[in-house]
């Protein structure tokens, strides 16, 4: 959410940042949301005259009284009377218009970076760098339930019976494997010195509406029937909702953390969950990292955040590639972000793993996570979130690079120690 005073400094800003973003149906909002500051100005002015007289006059009430001037002194008492009713229309009024230009302000979109690429949507991403080589074996890849079934370690008809299509049943070595790549994550992230969470994997609405827009919260959170909760999508949310209404002290910055959770998805739009494939479920688990740090600290914490990323998945010999996200395709929340993608032997191409996202002081103005600085003064703090690792979408990745000739798959060194020393998985 931004600043009311940027609309109210430099409108034309905004605008183009909207335009930017491809989303001209906002544009309207602009001006909604001046005239409406305008008239809550107004309203608050009136409300401060107001509270002004009726104090003095109410002063006089007992003087008048004193002098026996009687009809002077009800003629004072109707008109505190009268402003006391005007005031309570005018505050009423004050919520209204408070109310009104929340809900616009929540869908502008954030200004975004100016080294943000312009473009309509996610087929106008921008390829930043590749690293490790991408190779395409001289034998066939199968599909990756294929490679997970011949290893006996996936049961998608018995999680369909009991759940529906876009959840599975994991097993034997993969729902091992699972746990591996999740626990060395956890450890990857401590010895770069962030702090382990488990968080809470449910969280209220106004924690959900401090950490998102409300089109991905439609599209993505699980309400909980009759109560104020909703599942988790990411455990970013969790942990960013932590900091709700806290003040830190700048000694404190920066908050690196990791966080574990299950992650619950809707996925709508998703026009129907691969009945065979685990690319795009319901339910999954998720290692993430979030940084909150002061403003000016945010763009080397977002590098350092991507890079995290690409050197776990080059310690299990999986190419990748970043992508820098174009305008159309940035969350309204997001000033820049970019996604990790790996490398897909059998499809030949990269898809996506991770995406690590800078959302400057969006999220803190939301939740009011403000920062006390050296000298007193307050304000806003920076965070930024990245994706780890997501399995078992990234056992596609796993399974594919590391697959043999012989349908045995190699269990690279880093991850041996979580696999009981094993180096192949073989039915």
């Amino acid at each position: 959410m931004l600043d009311i005073n940027m609309l109210r400094n430099s409108p034309d800003l905004v605008r183009e940042n909207i335009r930017k973003k491809f989303q001209e149906s906002k544009l309207p909002l602009v001006d909604e949301v001046i005239e409406l500051d305008k008239k809550n100005r107004e309203a608050i002015q009136r409300a401060d005259y107001l509270r002004s007289q009726r104090n003095s006059i109410s002063k006089q009430i007992g003087a008048l009284m004193g002098k026996g001037l009687k009809d002077e002194a009800e003629t004072a008492k109707q008109q505190v009377k009268d402003m006391q009713q005007e005031l309570a229309e005018l505050e009423q009024k004050e919520e209204e218009y408070k109310a009104e230009i929340r809900k616009r302000m929540l869908v502008i979109p954030q200004i975004i970076d100016p080294s943000v690429p312009i473009g309509k949507d996610d087929s106008e991403n921008v390829e930043i760098q590749r690293f490790g080589e991408p190779v395409v074996p001289d034998f066939e890849i199968p599909y990756h339930v294929d490679i997970m079934e011949a290893l006996d370690g996936i049961d998608l008809d018995a999680a369909r019976a009991t759940s529906g299509n876009g959840f599975y049943y994991l097993k034997g070595d993969i729902a091992r494997l699972h746990s591996a790549i999740l626990s060395y994550a956890r450890d990857f992230m401590i010895d770069r010195g962030f702090t382990y969470y488990v968080p809470p994997f449910m969280i209220r609405s106004a924690v959900v509406n401090g950490v998102m827009s409300f089109a991905e919260m439609e599209n993505m959170m699980y309400k909980i029937e009759g109560e104020d909760l909703y599942l988790i999508g990411t455990s970013e949310h969790s942990m960013i909702g932590k900091f709700i209404d806290t003040i830190l002290d700048e000694k404190q910055l920066p908050q690196t953390l990791t966080s574990y959770s299950p992650c619950f998805r809707k996925e709508v739009g998703a026009h129907g969950i691969e009945e065979r494939g685990v690319y795009r479920i319901h339910q999954f688990e998720k290692q993430e990292m979030i940084v909150v740090c002061k403003p000016e600290e945010s763009p080397m914490w977002y590098d350092k955040l991507w890079q995290n990323t690409v050197d776990f998945f080059r310690t299990l010999d999986i190419p990748v590639r970043t992508l820098e996200c174009c305008s159309g395709d940035l969350a309204d929340l997001k000033v820049k972000s970019c996604d990790v993608e790996a490398w897909s032997p059998r499809q030949q191409k990269y898809f996506e793993v991770g995406s690590c996202s800078n959302l400057g002081d969006a999220q803190a103005r939301r939740l009011q996570i403000r920062v006390k600085g050296e000298n007193g003064k307050k304000y806003l703090a920076h965070t930024l979130n990245n994706t780890v690792v997501a399995p078992p979408r990234m056992l596609i990745a796993f399974l594919e690079n590391n697959l043999q000739a012989d349908g045995t798959v190699r269990v690279p060194e880093a991850l041996r120690m979580y696999m009981g020393g094993k180096d192949k998985l073989s039915r």
